[in-house]
């Protein structure tokens, strides 16, 4: 673990957690609920044991939505500024902890894009997208 733990927040700052325990994995996914979830070409997510992670503000405040489908589909979020914030896996063997949450680096890299073949049609590798340090200069 970090010798200093990873923590994470929403965008207003009502809700905080922080991770206990080393991410298990971490991902990118282009199924089309995380695309929708996220608003975004793909969900970039860790994995936690359901011990790793504790709410240190405001987890009274992260509503969760279950899409009844298959596989179960759970998200979380802030009730405030409807930021996604780490849920349960419908197992309850992991939390799914969005990345972009995170204050730091979680000191690993995605290892894999899962459901590339539902990909979002106009997703571009950012690799290959022109870079620009802050806003692209007019």
């Amino acid at each position: 673990m970090h010798s200093e733990p990873l923590t994470g927040r929403c965008l207003c700052g009502q809700t905080a957690y922080q991770l206990t325990a080393e991410p298990l994995g971490f991902q990118y996914c282009h199924c089309s609920r995380c695309r929708r979830f996220t608003g975004s070409a793909h969900a970039a997510n860790l994995f936690v044991p359901p011990e790793g992670l504790a709410w240190t503000a405001g987890g009274e405040e992260v509503g969760a939505y279950m899409l009844e489908a298959e596989p179960p589909f759970p998200t979380g979020f802030c009730r405030n500024c409807g930021s996604s914030m780490p849920a349960m896996s419908s197992t309850a063997k992991y939390w799914v902890v969005p990345a972009g949450s995170l204050d730091g680096d979680p000191g690993l890299r995605p290892a894999r894009s899962i459901f590339w073949g539902s990909r979002a049609p106009w997703y571009e590798c950012v690799s290959e997208l022109e870079q620009h340090e802050e806003l692209r200069p007019r």
